[in-house]
């Protein structure tokens, strides 16, 4: 049996979630031979105390602590803010990372990480949970398989059902950098090619408030492919029908649709169909709960070696590097290149 202890840096909304997702991961890995631990810190220490007891796992008072008591691997999942300096610490110790997306608040705080990183030899997992969807997988497999012909359109949609607290978008970036950079990530990995200009439009017609720090609730974005293909990111933070997650594939010899099933936040308006019967999904964490189980169960491979690096932090880099695209031609109103330090940076595999 393999043992292999993780140490996790946050137990906010998403700390939690992948708290209980490692803590599960034995499940999956124990017949593969793998044991898994789990180690976790927060600086609110009663809560991680808490969580800690809940789940079995064992709480120390400090990253350094944390480091210091013997991990295999480090996972972030602290505010963007401090994922720089916790990507550093986890490389100065001589172990993996995993990381929440994005590496840092905006691309050019990213880029001396990217330096850190590759001078220092280190092995950084950027958490693009979307690339272990099984919708997304069938999709790429389809596309790479040639089952769908060349494509000639794409229509990526990301829709939360409720806004998060103004708090919040205050310091996310923008729309199009919270959600839809999740769409230009998979949109990068599934079809293989990039993204080279996006024209974007958005509009504010919920809480004024959102406007008054910035953002838009609903944002729209035309993107062009170094091919000539176009397709469009679409998002909104008021999809009262569910958290709404779809991309459309169209192609010359076929056409699929990710994100399609019982549980699809639509309705349709022909007599008759019934279809989707299911409860819409709430939130992202139901949507796709296996693809972050599987990121993670990804993450321990990587670090025993066994498989290749995911998601890259250049990946990451290259998709942010789309939504400032995005969020420039938002405030201008004009199509926005996106530059060619952003091409090629990440693998896309």
């Amino acid at each position: 049996m393999k043992d292999v202890t993780l140490g996790l840096v946050g137990v906010g909304r998403i700390g939690v979630m992948h708290a209980n997702n490692i803590s599960a991961l034995n499940d999956v890995l124990n017949p593969q031979g793998i044991n898994v631990r789990l180690k976790l810190t927060d600086v609110a220490a009663d809560h991680a105390r808490s969580v800690a007891a809940t789940i079995g796992a064992e709480f120390l008072a400090s990253v350094e602590e944390l480091i210091a008591s013997g991990v295999d691997g480090l996972v972030i999942a602290t505010g963007t803010g401090t994922h720089p300096d916790l990507i550093r610490t986890g490389v100065d110790a001589g172990i993996p990372v995993f990381c929440e997306k994005p590496v840092a608040m905006n691309v050019a705080d990213s880029t001396p990480v990217l330096d850190y990183i590759r001078d220092h030899g280190g092995t950084v997992q950027i958490g693009h949970q979307r690339r272990f969807d099984a919708g997304y997988l069938e999709a790429k497999r389809a596309f790479t398989a040639g089952e769908l012909g060349w494509i000639h359109s794409l229509r990526a949609v990301t829709c939360d059902m409720t806004p998060p607290p103004v708090e919040f978008l205050a310091g996310s970036g923008g729309l199009f950098r919270d959600c839809s950079v999740h769409d230009f990530d998979i949109l990068r990995w599934l079809t293989g090619r990039e993204i080279v200009e996006v024209y974007a439009k958005g509009s504010n017609n919920g809480d004024p408030a959102i406007g008054e720090v910035g953002d838009v609730d609903t944002a729209l974005a035309l993107v062009t492919f170094d091919d000539g293909t176009l397709g469009t990111v679409s998002a909104s933070r008021y999809n009262g029908a569910g958290h709404d997650v779809r991309l459309e594939i169209q192609g010359s010899a076929g056409s699929l649709l990710v994100g399609l099933d019982e549980k699809s936040a639509l309705a349709s308006a022909e007599a008759g169909v019934m279809f989707p019967s299911g409860e819409s999904h709430k939130t992202f964490a139901e949507r796709f709960d296996q693809a972050y189980r599987s990121e993670l169960a990804a993450f321990v491979e990587l670090i025993l070696g066994e498989r290749d690096n995911p998601c890259t932090p250049e990946d990451a880099v290259a998709a942010s590097r789309i939504a400032d695209a995005a969020q420039e031609s938002l405030e201008t109103g004009l199509p926005v290149r996106v530059t060619l330090a952003a091409r090629n940076q990440g693998s896309r595999s």
